[in-house]
């Protein structure tokens, strides 16, 4: 059965317009009204306007749902995302959904609680919802939900995640390389009893931050004071610093995992602790939000390129669903910025 794309909407004469109401106000053909509320199509400016001008005094809208079954595609796009309550993946979201927007797409959004949970369920519910693509952020994939979505031909994309010997696509920022360059910038200031509170290690970007920090300091010839666990959790992260600075030989400089938790771990110092950042202590962070440019904060961190990230991933995301691209995997070069947590030498 073929669906009208522009189904009932609104009401004429006590029943809903349709796409031939609107085309009769406007004397136009009823292809014409289909191409006018089409993206891309070809419509002339004059008949275009005839149209949105019926169609505004009929009270009617497309049906977008309608239009779907006939087109195949749906325009939404399925977002699984966790640790929204961190700045960084709060500005994510909201900047990938204005450039989904853009291109015309719309973004449906499912939180995990925590890394791996309900993303095998979600992904269900995005099947049913018979979306276009899927990006996850901030959470990771097992085989079977890959089969799952490659057996349906539905792309995945994976952001600000990596996993060895997937076949799904993948945005990252650098995270072994930003890490390294904490750890070579800390060791030039003096510091030499440097401590880490790392993100959660089941995810690409905790195992690949601690990796290029330890790598960093070895370069310096400096073993690290303590590793220590924040699982990218500010209650987590407290309780490691408290770890820390409850030991006889106390961190002169701390690289945390994340932004979010570094805010928690330089309250903690300032104001249960009473040392001075960076004259007692430097810290770094990672991810470069916009707090972390505040007075409150100014702290050192590597600033992960949020709006190219998007702009990789939904390129990558519009040309699979086109079906004119395979699958790819795109790393990009992260800057450290250096701000007052870690300025000056350590004071000895």
């Amino acid at each position: 059965m073929y669906l009208n794309e522009f189904g009932p909407e609104s009401m004429v004469n006590g029943k809903r317009a349709t796409s031939i109401d609107v085309a009769r106000l406007a004397g136009v053909s009823q292809s014409a009204v289909s191409r006018t509320f089409r993206q891309g199509a070809s419509v002339s400016a004059t008949t275009a306007a005839r149209v949105r001008e019926a169609a505004e005094k009929l009270g009617y809208r497309p049906n977008i749902i309608a239009r779907s079954f006939n087109t195949g595609q749906t325009k939404i796009i399925g977002l699984v995302v966790s640790y929204l309550e961190s700045p960084f993946y709060s500005i994510l979201v909201e900047t990938l959904s204005r450039r989904l927007q853009e291109k015309g797409l719309h973004i449906l959004v499912f939180l995990a609680e925590k890394p791996m949970s309900r993303v095998s369920s979600i992904v269900d519910e995005f099947l049913d919802y018979q979306v276009d693509a899927i990006v996850t952020a901030s959470v990771s994939l097992d085989d079977k939900i890959t089969r799952r979505c490659e057996a349906a031909g539905i792309p995945i994309v994976m952001l600000n995640r990596s996993q060895q010997g997937r076949r799904v696509s993948e945005v990252t920022s650098d995270n072994y390389s930003g890490a390294c360059d904490v750890a070579r910038h800390l060791a030039s200031t003096g510091r030499s009893r440097i401590a880490h509170i790392a993100g959660w290690q089941g995810a690409s970007t905790g195992v690949d931050r601690t990796a290029g920090f330890l790598a960093g300091l070895e370069e310096s010839g400096i073993a690290p004071l303590a590793i220590l666990g924040g699982d990218y959790a500010r209650d987590k992260a407290v309780a490691a610093a408290r770890t820390l600075f409850q030991e006889k030989t106390l961190p002169d400089a701390i690289f945390v995992g994340s932004d979010y938790m570094a805010f928690a771990v330089m309250d903690y110092i300032r104001f249960e602790v009473g040392l001075r950042i960076p004259e007692d202590v430097a810290i770094a962070g990672y991810d470069d939000v916009p707090i972390a440019s505040w007075k409150s904060y100014e702290l050192t961190t590597v600033r992960q390129p949020i709006e190219v990230m998007v702009d990789k991933t939904v390129a990558i995301l519009t040309a699979q669903i086109a079906e004119v691209a395979e699958v790819s995997k795109v790393k990009i070069r992260n800057d450290l910025v250096i701000r007052r947590s870690t300025a000056g030498d350590a004071i000895r």
